[in-house]
């Protein structure tokens, strides 16, 4: 139910919309063209990419590191805008999860990848999801609607804004939720990008049908990374008629 449009709720959406879109004309506007603004991501993914390794550590997996590359340079390599550029990290946190940097820089946990099992089909969906936040801007835009810094100062050379910043609120903050649509619509990328790349689509599947099972618990230390999430019925629903085989003619 929509709220009314005198109440509190309705007048912090409107003006939570307004920010984010003046944030994204703004970024937009600075940085030029898709080119540069590629370019620009990529340096402020690059100033946050330093905190995490500090603040968190890289794992030492070279298995699973190399798989990762693999996994990487085969997604990477159908992705329509050439000029954009990933790299998958593995980070040491105990607990299950995966966040996607501004400019391509993905980071993801052993223990995210164990739950997978591993296998290739589930991490090139994770791996994918990930992706697809970065060329949906929906990384950078998040940057930009809740750092205290305008684009302007983020595109400054030499000003290396964004590192206090994350230094300052924690790395919690790259855990916390996108919306209900952008989830979705990188679950809907993920798809495409896994497909084109010769993975199993129908790995996607395969690992909601694992977190369905840790979800009504919220069990083995995912209740943060599902409630970060919409349910898990509602990514498979949305999933499964992109999924469907698809009819040949002729």
């Amino acid at each position: 139910m929509s709220e009314p449009e005198g109440s509190v709720f309705y007048r912090i959406g409107r003006l939570a919309g307004r920010k984010a879109r003046k944030a994204t004309w703004v970024w937009h506007s600075l940085t030029g063209d898709d080119d540069k603004a590629i370019e620009a991501e990529h340096g402020v993914g690059a100033d946050m990419a330093a905190v995490v390794r500090e603040k968190c550590g890289v794992e030492a997996d070279p298995a699973l590191r190399a798989q990762l590359d693999r996994t990487a340079i085969a997604l990477a390599g159908v992705v329509r805008n050439r000029l954009h550029r990933f790299e998958v990290g593995v980070v040491g946190d105990e607990q299950p999860t995966a966040y996607a940097l501004p400019g391509g820089f993905i980071f993801l946990t052993a223990s995210l990848a164990d739950l997978c099992g591993r296998d290739r089909d589930e991490l090139a969906f994770v791996v994918a999801h990930e992706m697809a936040h970065v060329i949906r801007r929906h990384a950078v835009k998040r940057v930009l609607r809740q750092t205290a810094y305008s684009a302007a100062s983020i595109l400054t050379p030499g000003r290396g804004v964004i590192a206090p910043w994350l230094h300052r609120i924690g790395l919690e903050w790259l855990e916390r939720a996108y919306s209900r649509e952008q989830e979705l619509e990188a679950d809907a990328l993920a798809v495409l990008l896994t497909r084109a790349a010769g993975f199993d689509p129908e790995g996607a599947l395969r690992l909601f049908e694992r977190l369905r099972a840790l979800e009504p618990a919220g069990g083995k230390g995912m209740g943060a990374y599902l409630s970060t999430h919409p349910p898990v019925d509602d990514r498979v629903a949305a999933l499964r008629p992109r999924l469907a085989p698809r009819s040949t003619s002729g």
